[in-house]
């Protein structure tokens, strides 16, 4: 065979086989990742309802329990801890102290603040007393010039003795009032050296040692109320008007099964998030709370507007 031939030959084979590789069709990625994805995911505490739920007796919105009260307990002033009075789980009353910062340099400033202020109140009657005698000289002057017996310029001088001392009186009252007000201000640094609860609560977390320094602003405890427990959720606007104060509403857990409570509506917003065309609504648990903790991520089931 010519060598002409052969090229021949081989060009028609291969065009043949790429005809045959055209025949098979697979789709490919690209279209694979073209066909829409049908999931739809909710923020906590928001109903979103699909078209074909529009029916659906009631509607399921899942949102956490929460309490009102539930803050960090923070320092107020530097400091060092020198006493922890309480731990992780432990139950507090209002104004219970948690923790101690060292206090010593404070009671050492407090202490000479009231001296000063005991010595300027001394002062004070010190210069009361003499006010007095001044008031008396003046008067005797004043009998004394009546009978011709004194100089004018003699009586001039008691009167004007006497109304000096007024002013070292008042003088001295307004150093006394300052002392007194440095005082009180030391007074309420002192307080700040006591770590307190602001309520009735538990103490969820404990974030310092003894020993520890800390600075202004530094978080020490995490207090929490442990009741009344609450659902804060939000629902589509056509609920507005549909949903009242005082209504009744199911909560399960999804968690616990067994667990099914009731709530009551106590709080409706009384306008719509234009960002989101949705209503607020606070719910508040009724009876006993059984397995529910401040947190926890509940059910509270609405009956659907028809």
């Amino acid at each position: 065979m010519k060598p002409g031939c052969k090229v021949l030959l081989s060009l028609t084979f291969a065009i043949a086989m790429v005809g045959c590789g055209d025949q098979e069709e697979t789709p490919s990625a690209a279209q694979a990742a073209s066909a829409p994805e049908k999931k739809s995911m909710a923020a906590p505490g928001t109903a979103r309802m699909p078209a074909e739920d529009a029916s659906a007796p009631e509607l399921s919105v899942t949102a956490p329990l929460i309490v009102e009260h539930q803050v960090d307990v923070m320092a107020q002033r530097d400091g060092i801890i020198a006493k922890i009075s309480v731990d992780t789980g432990t139950r507090v009353g209002p104004s219970r102290v948690l923790a101690q910062l060292d206090d010593r340099q404070l009671m050492a400033n407090l202490e000479a603040a009231r001296a000063k202020t005991r010595s300027i109140a001394a002062d004070l009657k010190n210069w009361q007393a003499e006010a007095e005698v001044l008031k008396a000289d003046y008067v005797r002057a004043q009998r004394l010039y009546d009978e011709k017996l004194i100089a004018e310029e003699q009586l001039q001088h008691a009167k004007y003795k006497a109304e000096s001392d007024q002013w070292d009186i008042l003088r001295v009252k307004e150093q006394l009032n300052t002392a007194k007000e440095e005082e009180h201000s030391l007074e309420l640094e002192l307080e700040k050296t006591r770590i307190a609860a602001p309520f009735a609560g538990l103490v969820a977390r404990r974030y310092v040692r003894e020993g520890q320094s800390v600075a202004k602003g530094d978080r020490l405890f995490w207090v929490t109320a442990e009741g009344p427990l609450r659902v804060r959720f939000t629902l589509p606007e056509k609920f507005l008007g549909r949903v009242k104060n005082g209504q009744r509403m199911e909560l399960t857990v999804p968690d616990v099964r067994a667990e099914r409570h009731e709530v009551r509506v106590v709080q409706i917003s009384p306008v719509v998030d234009p960002s989101s065309g949705t209503i607020e609504v606070l719910t508040e648990l009724l009876g006993s709370r059984g397995e529910l903790r401040p947190g926890m991520t509940v059910a509270v089931h609405v009956p659907n507007p028809k």
